[in-house]
């Protein structure tokens, strides 16, 4: 069946949240870039600690699209006065499981670092940097409320300004605080935290500001804050609950993957941590797409066109491969200039090679494997979805724990698990989707 979503629709939802995610992951490559120059200890301690940042913030990315997911579905529904209140509960919400997380980092991060992390040195470091990049939870949960609420209602170019933002305080915050520059005190990967909160912040002031004086918050029936509504709590608690776990577990996942690679040795964690920076930005393509999967489905769902929701997902995934391409060509054609901006030491280039020769093909099935598994969660199924995760991540985890610390492969082969994850999320989403059982219950939202 053809559908009237045009793959027009689906860039114009997808483009501001690529354009975003540039500027956002900018920051990523700024950090390594800046650390790579102070070392492997610097590179390994912010792989550690920023993997284990981006574990912690999953909750509230889960809650944040549970509250995308309903406010497309009434979008869809024509009833735009009922965003508000869905806004507003996912903002208390998310503020509240912040500062929760924020007290239990604080006190029980260093455990958990002394227990895993085996150099000293990169404990040392890694626990530097999340005690103060703790700082940054609630704005970062924050941000995310508002982010669903522009996704859910196709208003994605803020997206884009809010993320520019984000990397222009981040960057420049960067070069001051990291290497001292213009008087300011060197702090190194300190420096590098610090900055990433005081950009967080600056994106928290943006959306409320933006929100308030320029929003059509009438419309919506936006800050009114008429009451608590336990019902609609638990339902985008139950809606969402699925989709922290499965992001929370993903992530730990990868998580534990670093944890993994740093006992192969710190060449192998600083290699890692270069392709993870290169990674997030292959990425960026996939995650516009995914969202506009997302959404897309929602929104068909809530106009009664469950019938197009299929043939939107197929368009969207070869819309995403067409993408993902080109940043894939890139970085098969010029593999040794990119590498050279997060390290000028020739041993590790070569060790990051293949490794980046690896990432480049993996991200060619995740084209497909996310946006497949989106559009699960857009139907409301996200149970279903988290089913998926758990059952891939379980394969993933052993596979990664015995190719790194038992078979003692090279770290290419290591990351070869990339493929392995991508494939069988893609291939039970697809079967799932054609089945058709997605359709039972869609409208109960």
């Amino acid at each position: 069946m053809r559908t009237h979503i045009t793959s027009g629709r689906i860039w114009n939802i997808a483009y501001p949240i690529i354009l975003g995610s540039i500027a956002q992951n900018f920051i990523n490559v700024i950090d390594t870039a800046f650390l790579g120059r102070l070392g492997e200890t610097a590179l390994g301690a912010a792989a550690i600690g920023g993997v284990f940042y981006l574990v912690v913030i999953m909750f509230g990315y889960g809650l944040g699209l549970g509250t995308q997911i309903i406010v497309a579905r009434r979008a869809g529904e024509e009833r735009p006065g009922r965003i508000g209140i869905v806004v507003e509960h996912s903002l208390v919400t998310l503020l509240g499981s912040s500062l929760i997380i924020f007290v239990l980092i604080r006190l029980f991060s260093p455990a958990f670092f002394s227990a895993i992390i085996v150099s000293p040195a990169i404990l040392e470091a890694a626990d530097d940097f999340m005690q103060l990049r703790v700082y940054g939870i609630s704005f970062a949960f924050i941000n995310m409320g508002f982010n669903a609420f522009f996704i859910g209602t196709a208003r994605t170019r803020v997206i884009t300004w809010s993320t520019v933002l984000l990397a222009i305080v981040n960057i420049i915050l960067d070069w001051l605080l990291i290497f001292g520059n213009l008087g300011f005190p060197a702090l190194g990967i300190r420096g590098a935290a610090i900055a990433s909160v005081c950009a967080e912040f600056s994106v928290t002031l943006f959306f409320i500001c933006y929100t308030t004086l320029i929003a059509d918050i009438r419309k919506y029936g936006l800050f009114r804050f008429s009451g608590f509504s336990s019902a609609l709590w638990m339902r985008l608690v139950k809606l969402s609950f699925p989709i922290m776990v499965q992001n929370v577990i993903s992530l730990a996942v990868w998580f534990a993957f670093f944890v993994f690679v740093e006992k192969m040795g710190e060449t192998e964690l600083a290699v890692s941590n270069i392709i993870r920076s290169v990674y997030v930005i292959l990425m960026i393509p996939i995650w516009g797409f995914s969202a506009a999967s997302n959404t897309l489905v929602s929104y068909l769902i809530g106009r009664g066109l469950k019938d197009e929701v299929i043939p939107v997902v197929y368009k969207t995934s070869w819309l995403c491969f067409l993408m993902v391409m080109v940043f894939v060509v890139a970085g098969l054609l010029f593999p040794g200039e990119i590498i050279s901006i997060y390290t000028a030491d020739p041993q590790l280039a070569a060790s990051t090679l293949p490794v980046l020769y690896v990432v480049n093909g993996s991200v060619v099935c995740f084209a497909f494997a996310m946006v497949f598994v989106n559009a699960v969660s857009g139907t409301g199924k996200t149970q279903v979805a988290l089913f998926i995760e758990i059952s891939v991540i379980f394969i993933y985890i052993v596979t990664a724990y015995l190719f790194s610390n038992r078979f003692g492969f090279s770290i290419a082969v290591v990351w070869t698990v990339e493929f392995l994850y991508a494939l069988l999320i893609f291939l039970i989403s697809l079967i799932y989707l054609r089945s058709g059982r997605w359709k039972e219950g869609v409208a109960t939202l």
